[in-house]
């Protein structure tokens, strides 16, 4: 690639873990102009005061596409081999394909199909979920699922994956 990144890269944590602004480090150190794709949907007050913080965070030289369910189609419309992509976050896109009551198994195969064909590279901010006991209630019991088996999808094909806790990635692959 002509960024310097790999092709593709997960990067998973806890929530306040510090894995965004490693995501947004790697993507930055690779090139001068990048895109986030955005998952996240502004339903309240307190999600738009986290939207704003990033994107004060990330500032200039970014340029952003929304894509709460369309996940694939944004990558395969927007990836450029001189501009490396970050995409925040895959368990904020879990939701929405919930919520949305859309296919969960169809929207990963078509994410996991999109992924071998782009023309950049793509680094993958997620919530590692499967930490904590074992949820109440079905509907997050199946968030968790859903989640780690994208996650374990996701990481076979990476060529990097890391963990972050505390600000401290840990590289598990790659």
């Amino acid at each position: 690639m002509s960024c310097g990144l790999k092709p593709l890269t997960l990067v998973l944590g806890g929530a306040r873990s510090g894995k965004s602004a490693f995501a947004e480090r790697l993507v930055e150190a690779a090139s001068p102009t990048r895109l986030y794709i955005a998952t996240g949907q502004a339903w309240d007050d307190e999600m738009r005061s986290r939207i704003a913080a990033h994107q004060d965070r990330r500032g200039a030289g970014w340029d952003t596409v929304e894509a709460p369910v369309d996940l694939a189609q944004a990558l395969e419309t927007h990836a450029r081999a001189d501009r490396p992509v970050l995409v925040d976050c895959l368990t904020l896109w879990v939701t929405n394909l919930m919520l949305g009551e859309r296919d969960v198994t169809a929207a990963f195969d078509t994410l996991l199909a999109a992924l071998p064909g782009l023309s950049g590279p793509v680094v993958f901010v997620s919530n590692e979920v499967g930490l904590g006991i074992v949820p109440d209630n079905a509907m997050a019991r199946a968030f968790r699922d859903h989640a780690g088996r994208l996650h374990q999808l996701i990481a076979a094909l990476a060529d990097e994956v890391h963990f972050v806790a505390a600000g401290l990635p840990l590289k598990m692959k790659g």
